[in-house]
């Protein structure tokens, strides 16, 4: 509705003083620099779906015998999951580190976690945190420059290993003791710098060894800071040492080197007990290894004690060694976690294994992956098999996400609403993440793909390793595109079909049955996918593949998917130009776009083509089987009543189409000046917002089609963009790193913030409380709260030098702003951005912009709409029963009664006994009848009632009818019900009638006279027929009370006139602009 003909204004008249002008940014004057001020509309709130994104290894802590807790780095901040709880995640250290994590170590009840910045130059330092809270900080030597690479804690030390240096703290006091050095013969060479692998052995005092790159290994003391002696490695091409884990048999360490090999080797004699994996041909080098300690698992029946475990960084697999039968392999667990890869688009997949640890005295094998998974495995007692089988896992994206989406709901108020996402990866795997739980986060299937990858011997193996098929060959292509509808979703119950996953039921003769699924729901998300010419779907509420696979109809990739508002139908759109339409729950093709010519059809074209048949006068402007796409479609969507399919290319057209017949109703043709990218559409206001090559972002109406607005700034390729749940905002990201925000009434960029990284996919959820965020390098989805919902924010139009430096969202939520406290920060310094003042944000009471311009107050909603029905809610809450006498005390409790039940206490309030007839209850007389109290009991409102009734065609209602509105409502109708006489129901209708005549608080003037004529109507009426005539004073308040409600109606009709006019003006011409003439 125009602003020039109605506005509706939620604001009161101001009543104080302007707030000071806030302080400039002085010229000459320098400030540190300050870290980067939340945005003014978005306000970072945490990062979900990482677990172990990072190459540290995890580390474990005991509590007790049976429970142990497993601690994690993901950057800058340590997850602690509980393994009793199946992995559950119970703590998120904070405050998160200055720099990112390096190296973590458990000792007693604490997390050890190292950090180190980048460069020669970054700062470095070890943080102690106790259950997610930082408990202390070791003292850290000036000289430090270079990061520490692993941390141990034995005895009353606690060593780091840097790459030429190692540092001692003392555990009691977190001081730093010594630096040991390590040099070679001729001075520090690069040969002798240390590799990997630190450790202590059990029963060696003050004894750490540290393996170096030459292959050797030193054993230093501590506390003297001395060598005492260098293990040599028996061949000198075995390579540089990559890690060290003492046995459980007493003075053997297991050394194994950047060749493959693993030593056991006896620090008393300094000899080699056994090597095995020596001079293998496709041997890794191994960079984690564990010792099976419950007695179990090596020897002929599996009851022996012996087992080894170990695992390299670049492999997926984890070897187990029978050490009793001379280093024999027993198993290998295949396929742990994903291995590394490259992506469809050459990007490489983290993958591979970081650590494998058994937890002490059990039967479990905890592994980390570089591929964001945290598992647990369990070996059975009884089984033939000595490879374990899984038993806890927490796993995210491996791979930066690619697309976003928050799910829609199946009915208007589910609860679920706008708290589940679903995302896809460059890891081929499609994901859906809980915002309330983090356990509830899974992986949608797509099927038994570990089964199969076993079957052909992939399982394991690594594409750019063999150059063989692998396991990303078994799944799915990279998801492009995705689309969903719930509203046919069967949940848990939807019945999948019997039968193969993602069948093409173009190849299947004979309809499909689809009794039991007309009965559960079938598939509600349609995907495609990069370089594929099929289309799947997948079930959402069972979390696993669906039953089809549609085929585009040119045979080309498919480039964009949709489906309907019902949930049944789902178009499939190729990059050749090509649309299909399919049943979700039978599979069938329905329909293709523009649809195919029937015999007598292109009979007709050919009469036309040739010129033996003129065409008709009132012919449509499209054929039957005209305009298909000449280019590859990149956006699809369907009309909420199943009327209209848009669609559009890059060929630049745009082109709308009848969703039962095929034939293409209009188009609008913006080649060659742009090819349109992608599309959106908000289907509550009919409008389509399109990203164009042009960097530009225009918005049409589906009922004129016709072009409303143009957006521009972006000044890199857009990425994603999409509607605010109100429709209100077009929010986009671009290449520029840049998030920006387009207000479309007024077409005016109202935010923008830049990231630290480019953002690849965002969404908006439902009920307008996140904004979801997918970046380029990082494999976790950041959410951002809308600070719109609960503090005003100004969106006046900002200028390119505005943008602000944002950080995003933590894993910790520590630069996050909750619900509550991302309102406005008081300060004057932080009120500067540049050399530009922020605007206060507020909210402050301003006048109407016109007299003539009608207004709605601050009172919230739920206020006044309680006072009216004020009634209705106490007869609701009324108990249903008398309270209950208390029970009789214990015989040992004293009694105020003296044991007389019917004895009332004796005591005075005020000093007046309560048998006094003149300390009556207050609340039994009224404010009229008690004349003989002082003024001073009177209430502010009758105060103010009565100085308005002094003069009330001078005076100003304002100061009346805030006090009233700033009442609570069973107050405010305590005052409303409180007006005894005729003079004071006169002047507060006069109140309300000049506040009427001011245009403003109109929901509040019309709730109070409501309230007003509930309560005193019936004595009004019967006061006008029962005036006693020798009462002068009470007939000449009768009068004016008349005169007053008669005032009050006729300006009551004629705003009532005005106001039906204007909105009757303004949807007379909305609907004439979205006529299609």
């Amino acid at each position: 509705m125009s602003n020039d003909l109605l506005e509706v204004n939620n604001g009161h008249e101001a009543t104080s003083t302007a707030s000071p002008a806030k302080r400039q940014k002085l010229a000459h004057r320098h400030h540190p620099p300050r870290p980067s001020r939340a945005p003014p509309i978005f306000a970072p709130f945490r990062s979900i779906g990482l677990v172990s994104p990072t190459p540290v290894p995890f580390t474990s802590l005991p509590l007790g015998k049976t429970s142990f807790q497993i601690t994690t780095s993901v950057g800058r901040c340590l997850h602690t999951y509980d393994l009793r709880r199946g992995l559950n995640l119970v703590f998120v250290s904070r405050p998160q580190t200055p720099a990112p994590i390096t190296a973590t170590v458990a000792w007693k009840s604490y997390v050890l976690a190292a950090w180190a910045g980048q460069g020669s130059t970054g700062h470095v330092g070890v943080w102690i945190f106790q259950r997610g809270k930082q408990a202390g900080e070791l003292e850290m030597p000036s000289d430090l420059d270079e990061p520490l690479e692993e941390i141990i804690v034995f005895g009353s030390w606690i060593v780091g290993r840097c790459s030429t240096r190692i540092e001692v703290w003392k555990s009691a006091n977190y001081e730093h003791y010594t630096t040991i050095t390590p040099t070679a013969s001729s001075g520090l060479s690069v040969r002798s710098r240390l590799s990997g692998g630190i450790c202590n052995m059990p029963t060696f005092l003050n004894k750490v060894l540290v393996g170096r790159e030459d292959g050797s290994v030193d054993i230093w003391n501590v506390s003297t800071g001395k060598l005492v002696y260098t293990i040599l490695p028996t061949d000198l091409s075995s390579g540089a040492v990559t890690t060290m884990q003492p046995t459980p048999a007493l003075s053997l360490i297991a050394i194994a080197r950047a060749d493959g090999s693993i030593t056991i080797h006896d620090i008393c004699t300094d000899k080699a007990v056994m090597e095995v994996n020596v001079r293998s041909a496709h041997a890794s080098a191994v960079t984690s290894i564990s010792f099976r300690t419950d007695g179990h698992g090596a020897g002929e029946d599996g009851q022996e004690d012996g087992l080894m475990a170990t695992s390299a960084s670049d492999e997926s697999d984890v070897t187990l060694w029978d050490l009793n039968r001379g280093g024999k392999v027993v198993g290998v667990l295949r396929g742990a976690h994903n291995p590394p890869s490259l992506t469809s688009k050459g990007v490489a997949a983290s993958g591979g294994i970081s650590k494998v640890e058994f937890l002490p005295g059990q039967d479990v094998m905890v592994t980390s992956g570089l591929d964001n998974a945290l598992k647990s495995w369990i070996f059975d007692a009884n089984s033939l098999s000595s490879v374990p089988r899984i038993l806890h896992t927490r796993s995210g994206h491996a791979a930066p996400v690619t697309r976003l989406m928050f799910m829609p709901t199946n009915s208007e108020d589910a609860d679920a609403t706008g708290k589940w996402i679903l995302s896809a990866g460059r890891d081929q795997s499609l994901w859906g993440w809980s915002i309330r739980r983090d356990g509830q986060s899974t992986e949608i299937s797509q099927g038994p793909i570990r089964k199969k990858a076993k079957k052909s011997g992939a399982l394991g193996k690594s594409l750019e390793v063999d150059g063989s098929t692998s396991m990303e060959d078994l799944k799915a292509p990279e998801i492009t595109c995705c689309a969903c509808s719930l509203n046919r979703d069967g949940g848990m119950s939807a019945t999948p079909s019997a039968g193969a996953i993602w069948s093409n039921t173009a190849s299947k003769k004979g309809n499909a049955d689809t009794s039991e699924s007309g009965a559960t729901g079938w598939e509600s998300v349609v995907t495609g996918h990069r370089g594929d010419r099929y289309a799947r779907t997948w079930f959402w509420g069972r979390k696993r593949a669906g039953r089809w696979a549609f085929e585009t109809a040119d045979g080309l990739d498919v480039s964009s998917v949709a489906v309907s508002s019902c949930g049944t139908f789902a178009l499939v759109a190729s990059a050749g130009g090509s649309i299909s339409m399919f049943n979700l729950q039978s599979g069938q093709l329905r329909q293709r776009f523009p649809a195919p010519l029937n015999p007598a059809q292109a009979k007709k074209l050919r009469l036309l083509q040739s010129g033996a048949m003129e065409p008709s006068a009132n012919a449509p402007r499209f054929g039957p089987g005209e305009g298909k796409h000449r280019k590859a479609v990149t956006g699809l969507m369907i009309d909420p009543l199943n009327r209209t399919v848009i669609s559009c290319g890059m060929d630049g057209k745009i082109k709308f189409w009848d969703f039962h017949n095929g034939t293409l109703q209009d188009e609008i043709d913006w080649s060659p000046m742009t090819a349109i990218t992608g599309a959106r559409n908000y289907k509550s206001s009919d409008l389509v917002a399109l990203s164009c090559d042009d960097l530009s972002i225009r918005i049409i109406d589906i009922e004129t089609k016709k072009l409303v607005r143009e957006l521009w700034g972006c000044l890199g390729q857009i990425s994603d963009f999409c509607f605010s749940n109100d429709g209100r905002w077009i929010i986009a990201s671009s290449m520029d790193s840049i998030i920006r925000v387009w207000d479309l009434p007024t077409a005016h960029l109202i935010n923008a913030m830049r990231v630290d990284s480019p953002c690849t996919a965002l969404a908006f959820s439902d009920t307008g409380e996140y904004l979801a965020t997918a970046h380029a390098d990082n494999v976790g989805i950041n959410l951002w709260n809308n600070r719109t919902l609960f503090t005003h924010v100004p969106t006046r139009m900002i200028r390119d030098d505005e943008i602000i430096e944002t950080a995003l969202p933590t894993s910790s939520g520590e630069s996050a702003q909750s619900f509550i406290t991302a309102g406005p920060v008081g300060g004057e310094e932080d009120d500067v951005v540049g050399d530009h003042p922020i605007a206060d944000t507020t909210p402050v009471a301003v006048d109407a912009l016109s007299n003539d311009l009608l207004t709605l107050s601050l009172v919230p909603k739920a206020r006044w709409q309680t006072l009216l029905h004020l009634s209705e809610i106490k007869a609701r809450n009324k108990p249903i029963e008398p309270p209950k006498a208390p029970e009789k005390a214990p015989f040992f409790l004293p009694s105020l009664t003296n044991g007389d039940s019917t004895q009332q206490p004796k005591a005075l309030t005020n000093g007046v006994s309560p048998s006094d007839p003149a300390a009556a209850p207050s609340n039994a007389l009224s404010r009229i009848s008690r004349p003989s109290l002082s003024a001073t009991s009177r209430s502010q409102f009758t105060i103010s009632l009565h100085t308005f009734a002094e003069s009330p065609s001078e005076s100003n209602p304002e100061t009346l009818l805030h006090q009233l509105s700033s009442l609570a409502p069973a107050a405010a109708d305590t005052e409303i019900r409180s007006l005894a006489n005729l003079a004071e129901m006169t002047t507060f209708v006069q109140a309300l009638t000049a506040r009427l005549r001011q245009k403003r608080d109109y929901e509040l003037v019309q709730t109070w006279m409501s309230v007003f004529l509930k309560c005193h109507g019936s004595e009004i009426v019967s006061l006008g027929g029962t005036v006693d005539e020798s009462a002068q004073d009470q007939r000449e308040g009768v009068e004016a009370l008349r005169e007053a409600l008669g005032e009050w109606r006729e300006e009551q009709e004629r705003e009532g006139k005005r106001l039906a006019e204007l909105v009757g003006y303004c949807s007379g011409v909305l609907g004439w602009l979205r006529s299609a003439r």
